[in-house]
């Protein structure tokens, strides 16, 4: 299950699990962001593929209208699926406090 919330400064909280079960209406929250946002994923438990390509598709629909997807209180075991993937490379990534 997977919830998103508002957080603090405006951004929006994962709550839960991104995986392929929650991914469109994760997309279909993602879609109405804009501008430079950022995902407080401190209390995201797990993504899977699906949720990658869930974060990697608004990524760059915020890069073209010159926006950035910064993720924010991301713990280690999911800073290391965000390394073997890449992403990384491809986000501003915040480790967890």
């Amino acid at each position: 299950m997977l919830s998103i919330e508002p957080g603090p400064g405006g951004s929006l909280a994962l709550v839960g699990r991104l995986d392929a079960a929650q991914a469109p209406a994760a997309q279909a929250a993602l879609d109405r962001v804009e501008g430079a946002a950022t995902l407080d994923c401190s209390r995201l438990d797990y993504v899977s593929s699906a949720g990658l390509g869930v974060l990697l598709k608004t990524q760059k629909r915020l890069m073209a209208g010159g926006g950035r997807l910064k993720l924010a209180g991301v713990r280690p075991a999911l800073r290391d699926i965000f390394v073997y993937s890449g992403f990384d490379q491809l986000f501003e990534i915040e480790p967890a406090g």
